[in-house]
């Protein structure tokens, strides 16, 4: 009797291996292929998401793919301008689970050096971020002085660009745009009021100054351009004096480049009714809402938002992170028929276009400038040269 039971037990016991057996082939054939789920995290730099520029645009752009595609999205904020509080804020995204980090602006250089190659798994992802930001960073970090030139430095040896990808804009095509824009729409004595004297905001002022060149010249008229930087990417009491000393002193439309620094010129052009001109976004509706219908002539835009979404689909959802990955990528022009493709433009709605400069004379620019026809210096070591016969340049250095 306990032979035949131990036989049934021996028995039951096979039966039920060959069971689980099966059951794990069939879950192997049926189950779908194991997917990386993607979390994406945004880093702020010096600003917040309430800065109606950079930071914010980026934020509504990672934040409408998430929603658009059902991923999970934070944003952090560091707790100061420094890149250590930076690499904090990414280790903190890490450590809650996000493996795919947008860092806007050339800020973040340090943070790329010191963090990527300490999350390998982590796809990075920055704007603005420069190879000389990159480099000055990376050589910094081992203790050497960097000389600005690129040429002589390796980014190889200082940066591990494994698990990142940068994108750069050509800020002077815009800059360019909305300096011969302003001329052409009849505006004769100009101002450029940069943040930072880095090479984004130097490329949209040598633009701006190089684009109403060539509209004094078309027109055969005499321009003045009043040049300052601010010495920082937000407006006070101190910047908006000089604004208003510029105003007072016949200064009729000011290009105010870098973040928030655009409230100290609009706040001293509405007192007198004069203008400005935006960047990096459409501030149109931003600073007239604040300051005063009609106060902004145009905006030198650059495609943040189109960027940061059309990278996330392609690295999340299309899988195209090898077309990416340790490349410094260079956008500007990509039509010559439709400016709105363009990752640098100013905008067609809220431009204040009138008869002697149409959104058809716009469009005849871009296309020349993408033929090649209209050409425009990125070089940011020297202030252009410009016809003294039509265009007088005041470069008035910094305010602080």
């Amino acid at each position: 009797m306990k032979r035949i039971l131990a036989l049934v037990l021996a028995l039951c016991m096979v039966f039920a291996l060959c069971a689980c057996g099966n059951g794990d082939k069939d879950a192997k054939e049926t189950d779908t292929p194991n997917e990386t789920t993607y979390k994406v995290a945004m880093i702020t730099d010096s600003g917040d998401i309430t800065d109606k520029s950079f930071n914010q645009t980026t934020y509504e752009a990672c934040k409408a793919f998430c929603a658009d595609n059902d991923v999970d999205f934070q944003y952090y904020k560091p707790t100061a301008d420094t890149t250590e509080a930076r690499v904090e804020m990414i280790d903190q995204a890490v450590a809650d689970g996000y493996n795919v980090i947008v860092m806007p602006g050339y800020l973040f250089a340090g943070a790329i050096v010191e963090a990527a190659p300490q999350n390998k798994d982590v796809k990075f992802i920055a704007l603005d971020v420069s190879l000389g930001d990159l480099l000055e960073a990376g050589v910094t970090a081992k203790g050497e002085t960097y000389d600005y030139e690129p040429d002589n430095w390796k980014l190889e040896d200082y940066v591990d660009m494994s698990n990142v990808y940068c994108a750069v804009y050509q800020e002077e095509l815009c800059g360019y745009m909305a300096g011969y824009a302003a001329v052409n729409l009849g505006y004769t004595k100009l101002g450029f009021l940069g943040g930072m004297a880095v090479p984004a905001v130097i490329r949209y002022g040598y633009g701006f100054v190089q684009g109403a060149n060539a509209a004094a010249v078309e027109l055969d008229t005499k321009i003045e351009i009043n040049y300052v930087y601010g010495g920082q990417f937000q407006g006070d009491a101190d910047i908006t004096a000089k604004m208003d000393t510029w105003y007072a002193n016949g200064t009729e439309v000011v290009f105010a480049c870098g973040g928030g620094i655009y409230t100290s010129a609009a706040e001293a052009a509405a007192k007198v009714n004069a203008k400005v001109i935006g960047v990096d976004v459409d501030q149109a509706g931003i600073i007239d809402g604040d300051y005063g219908d009609g106060i902004t002539v145009t905006s030198a835009m650059k495609g943040l938002y189109p960027a940061t979404y059309d990278t996330l689909t392609d690295v999340i959802v299309n899988g195209k992170w090898a077309d990416y990955v340790g490349k410094i990528e260079t956008l500007g022009l990509v039509s010559g028929d439709d400016p709105t493709l363009n990752y640098v433009q100013i905008p067609m709605d809220s431009t204040q276009w009138d008869d002697n400069f149409t959104k058809d004379d716009y469009k005849a620019l871009v296309k020349a400038m993408f033929d090649g026809t209209v050409k425009v210096s990125n070089d940011t070591t020297a202030m252009p040269a410009v016809d003294e016969n039509h265009t007088t340049v005041s470069d008035q250095g910094k305010i602080k």
